[in-house]
């Protein structure tokens, strides 16, 4: 162990223990939100109890009345095919940092379905979790306990794309393809995700090699089209699509799509988790495009001998086995992965939140 993991995890033990005499129960709820399920986690003093969504267990107090006061809201984005439950660690160590935590479940990209895994979903999200702020903004019970004017938003993988482009970050299609045609084998684990098949695999290529050879004003608009935060203008300056958002934080994040210029443009802070070894998004792609380029967003954690879903807890062996199945490279929990790192990871992500929103 080098001398700076030591004094991380002795940070983040030392966190717990000066916070542990004040340290809320985590109450879960479920709300809905149009058509979209959320979990909400909040501090509570009722006595908790175990848990179980299928595979994944909890100890939380169900229903529970909310602890009084106001609370700092930070919002939840899953990974591509996920859940709340896998990051229901971190939310819980939110939580017991003073926050409340919205999990809403994406439309088309959760265990339930992923039907609209990749782009589809990439252009959802955003306003999926602008629609949460907004409806827990107009319920009677939970306005009255939350702090609206600065949130928080969390993404993770695929929730990488919602915290970016509410960060301001903006992506094309054409960006994608341009990536993947240039190091679709190097990063194959996202270029190649949902495309295993060798006839699949030589489509998506083919795909890929489209857009190789021709000026960018003769291709389709669907390929430049924009997406994500806002193009600034003179009187527009603020690339925020809500200047709600206030601080994002991201664990292994997809990133490559997004351009360059639009992450220089980022102003809020921006903490970032890294797997040190992601192969299903490979991090000199994903997460060091991030911190190359964006000048307000800063590493928060570079986790040792970490796979891309050593970043979730709890992660039952069953689960992972058959997520990683679904993976073209990459996806099983790596072996000398040290869960100690994960924890101190989540404390640092809290004090971002404590440093950045208050609580």
């Amino acid at each position: 162990m080098n001398l700076s993991t030591h004094w991380h995890r002795l940070l983040g033990t030392l966190m717990l223990i000066f916070t542990g005499a004040v340290q809320a129960q985590v109450g879960m709820t479920q709300l809905q939100v149009g058509q979209m399920p959320v979990t909400l986690t909040y501090p509570t003093s009722a006595p908790v109890a175990p848990y179980s969504v299928g595979p994944f267990n909890m100890q939380v107090a169900l229903n529970a009345a909310p602890s009084p006061g106001r609370f700092p809201l930070v919002v939840m984005s899953h990974g591509s095919g996920g859940s709340a439950y896998p990051d229901h660690a971190l939310a819980s160590t939110l939580v017991r940092a003073g926050f409340v935590v919205a999990q809403p479940r994406h439309h088309g990209n959760n265990h339930l379905d992923n039907s609209l895994a990749g782009p589809p979903t990439f252009r959802r999200r955003p306003g999926e979790a602008i629609e949460v702020i907004d409806a827990l903004a107009q319920d009677p019970q939970w306005s009255k306990r939350l702090q609206l004017d600065r949130v928080g938003v969390h993404g993770m993988s695929a929730g990488g794309v919602t915290g970016l482009a509410l960060a301001g970050a903006q992506w094309r299609m054409l960006n994608l393809v341009r990536h993947c045609d240039r190091n679709g084998m190097a990063d194959e684990g996202f270029c190649f995700l949902g495309a295993q098949e060798p006839e699949a695999r030589a489509a998506r290529q083919s795909s890929f090699k489209s857009a190789r050879y021709w000026p960018e004003f003769v291709l389709p608009a669907d390929l430049k089209t924009v997406h994500g935060g806002r193009t600034p203008t003179p009187g527009e300056p603020d690339p925020r699509p809500d200047p709600r958002v206030a601080a994002v934080s991201l664990m292994v994040p997809v990133a490559a799509i997004f351009s360059a210029e639009s992450l220089a443009r980022i102003r809020i802070p921006v903490g970032l988790v890294n797997a040190q070894d992601d192969e299903v998004l490979v991090p000199r792609f994903h997460a060091m495009h991030v911190l190359q380029h964006c000048t307000t967003c800063k590493l928060l954690a570079d986790l040792p001998n970490a796979g891309h879903f050593d970043a979730l807890w709890p992660w039952p062996p069953a689960v992972a086995r058959e997520v990683a199945g679904t993976q073209v490279r990459g996806g099983l929990p790596h072996a000398g992965f040290d869960p100690r790192d994960r924890e101190a990871a989540h404390q640092r992500i809290a004090e971002f939140f404590r440093h950045n929103l208050g609580s």
